[in-house]
């Protein structure tokens, strides 16, 4: 099962584990199709043509297999959805928990993988 985002979709941890592997930056929005998530999708979809470095998918929060994203270390307190997080060489480097502005994830877009 998958979001109905213009994103491209991880629906597997098995997805997960290849999309890391296979990309040297990926940002991952684990959410619902709600009022929190809805806007951090569009952000992101804006944002695939300028990041040409950068993998942008979505993840169904509520799948059994997005447990790779909400039982991460990193992820254990948040409260609020979406879960972003963001991977440099296959490795956890930021996460972020509920709505997100434009200018905050493009902060950690330049700070974790470099300008555009």
């Amino acid at each position: 099962m998958v979001l109905s985002t213009n994103l491209k979709h991880v629906a597997t941890a098995k997805e997960h584990a290849e999309i890391l592997e296979s990309n040297k930056n990926v940002m991952i929005c684990c959410g619902r199709m709600g009022p929190m998530c809805l806007p951090v999708y569009d952000i992101m979809e804006g944002l695939q043509d300028e990041y040409k470095n950068v993998e942008f998918r979505d993840m169904m929060f509520d799948s059994p297999e997005a447990a790779v994203i909400r039982n991460h270390p990193a992820c254990r307190s948040f409260m609020g959805l979406p879960f972003v997080v963001y991977y440099r060489d296959g490795e956890l480097v930021a996460a972020t928990s509920s709505i997100q502005n434009r200018e905050q994830i493009t902060e950690i877009l330049d700070r974790e993988f470099g300008t555009k």
